[in-house]
């Protein structure tokens, strides 16, 4: 089995990983970068990348496997602090992270991604434009989330099936999770932070959803 590391924006690497070949790149890292790891990956019939960074890093990594039919690469996960995405998949985080990576094995986890083809890893939110409040309607599968005005719309991966929730927030009330296969919001306009990454555009529809093929953790 050959073990890579992609060290993302300069992560404080942990005394478990140190002797293995690292990839050094951005916070979120390019395209390019992670092409130039696959041809290495390839060669190895169990290959194994271990993400050393945060939930848009390895969000990143995780949705160009996607669009390139690779999800067969085992995946480990090492956040220098806990983060929503080590929270939802119980990776742990530094040193103990980095053991797990090491000595784990892949299992099969639900991957969640959105209509535009991009992976959610921790959190995505969702409110209104600006920040304001979120008007419209959402569900998880055929359970109403909410129809109206609400202060924001929260979205998880899940560990077990069906492989997401989601949660509303409203004021003087207390979050109530729900699970789904798929969240699906209609508004007359969103804005969506994934992982922490803004999206620069307002949007008329939301949607989070499994995909038909899962991704392989390192646990």
């Amino acid at each position: 089995m050959s073990t890579h590391v992609l060290r993302c924006n300069g992560a404080p690497v942990p005394i478990a990983l140190a002797s293995l070949p690292t990839t050094q790149t951005a916070a979120i890292p390019e395209a390019s970068a992670i092409d130039e790891l696959l041809p290495v990956l390839a060669a190895d019939s169990l290959p194994r990348l271990i993400v050393l960074g945060e939930d848009a890093g390895l969000a990143a990594v995780l949705t160009h496997l996607l669009r390139t039919e690779r999800l067969h690469v085992e995946i480990g996960y090492v956040p220098v602090d806990r983060t929503y995405g080590s929270r939802a998949y119980q990776t742990g985080s530094g040193s103990a992270a980095a053991k797990r990576a090491l000595e784990g094995r892949p299992e099969p986890t639900p991957l969640i991604r959105d209509d535009t083809g991009r992976v959610l890893v921790g959190r995505a939110t969702i409110t209104g434009p600006g920040g304001g409040k979120l008007e419209g309607e959402a569900y998880a599968d055929e359970t109403p989330l909410f129809s109206g005005k609400v202060a924001a719309l929260h979205i998880s991966p899940t560990l077990e099936m069906p492989g997401a929730r989601a949660t509303v927030l409203r004021t003087f009330r207390r979050r109530q999770w729900v699970a789904g296969r798929a969240i699906q919001l209609g508004t007359p306009g969103a804005s969506v932070t994934r992982d922490g990454i803004v999206d620069e555009r307002t949007v008329p529809r939301a949607s989070f959803y499994r995909h038909t093929d899962p991704w392989f953790l390192v646990r």
